[in-house]
């Protein structure tokens, strides 16, 4: 394929590993970054040698082959829709926007192009996630009767960065609801979740928890508990249970993940827990990038369009409403 310049708005810490990773990518002739904070973007280019847009318009006019959104959540609509009309291909980290009003409308309108936009959802290109997947196809684990994700973080994030995440089901959870959708191929028909708080209190200020439970039922009947939190000093710890009549899948179950067993005479593991999701996913992110390349250059079938960000986004609404009123909510009760 020919190499095609990639254009990155947003450089904040994806955004620089975003921009390091695809200059470094077979197929991709140059980088242009763009921020809302000109110097910022400015500063990242001189320091990873990449071109400089002095704003988004610019970036647009680059003569872009493709391009990457990783800023604010409340820009991605507008962006997303921006290099379409142009016939540029986007990658996008999710969310697609930051309800499912505007996630239906771009869905809707990306629907009457060619021109695809893929969602940063890095789970599906992770080796363990991949071979769990397969392992369900295959029929190897039986049916699968049982579920458990799980993702901690080991610190929570900026106080001022909570009001405007959308909550943990939609900012931290919702990777557990995609993947549990792409590895087992079913839909989820029913979620119950719950919530506490005991650490700072900007989580309640903002009416959110900085712990979560979830039970989901699928369409299948099987069951899955998906486990949330902003407070495991121990490590980052983001693990998949995949139970089935003959067999399971474990992801996640490595030297580092953050375990310390209590068994006696029990080994641990010398190696330290991974400290966060950017190193626990850094191969994961590095073939989303590339297989976003060959999207954008080849037209090769996209991964993850945004449909199915939406739909891990109704179940994501779904936990929230959950939460709120203490009762279990159907999907179709927030659906669209």
């Amino acid at each position: 394929m020919s190499p095609i310049r990639m254009g990155l708005a947003g450089t904040g810490r994806i955004g620089v590993s975003h921009a390091e990773t695809l200059a470094g990518l077979p197929g991709v002739e140059a980088v242009v970054v763009a921020d809302a904070d000109a110097d910022r973007a400015r500063t990242t280019a001189d320091k990873l040698d990449l071109e400089f847009a002095a704003d988004i318009d610019a970036l647009l006019a680059a003569d872009l082959g493709g391009l990457v959104i990783t800023t604010a959540t409340d820009s991605h609509p507008e962006l997303i829709l921006a290099a379409v009309e142009r016939g540029i291909p986007v990658f996008c980290e999710k969310p697609v926007a930051a309800d499912i009003a505007g996630t239906l409308a771009v869905v809707e309108r990306v629907a009457t192009t060619t021109v695809p936009v893929q969602i940063g959802f890095q789970r599906r290109f992770d080796a363990g996630y991949r071979a769990a997947r397969a392992a369900v196809a295959s029929g190897d684990l039986g049916w699968v009767h049982t579920l458990r994700a799980t993702t901690l973080d080991p610190a929570p994030p900026p106080a001022e960065y909570i009001p405007r995440s959308g909550g943990i089901f939609r900012d931290c959870g919702v990777h557990d609801f995609d993947i549990i959708r792409w590895v087992t191929g079913r839909e989820i028909a029913e979620v119950y979740a719950t919530g506490a708080n005991r650490g700072e209190q900007f989580f309640a200020a903002a009416n959110d928890v900085d712990t979560a439970a979830v039970i989901l039922r699928l369409d299948d009947g099987a069951l899955a508990t998906v486990s949330l939190g902003r407070y495991n000093g121990a490590g980052y710890d983001v693990r998949l249970e995949v139970l089935g009549a003959q067999g399971n899948a474990v992801v996640g179950l490595d030297d580092r993940a953050p375990l310390h067993s209590v068994e006696p005479g029990y080994p641990q593991s010398s190696l330290p827990a991974w400290p966060g999701f950017m190193d626990r996913f850094r191969g994961a992110y590095t073939e989303e990038l590339t297989t976003f390349v060959g999207v954008a250059a080849t037209g090769a079938p996209n991964p993850c369009p945004p449909g199915e960000a939406l739909e891990a986004f109704y179940v994501a609404e779904a936990c929230e409403l959950s939460r709120r009123e203490g009762r279990p909510v159907a999907l179709t009760e927030v659906r669209r």
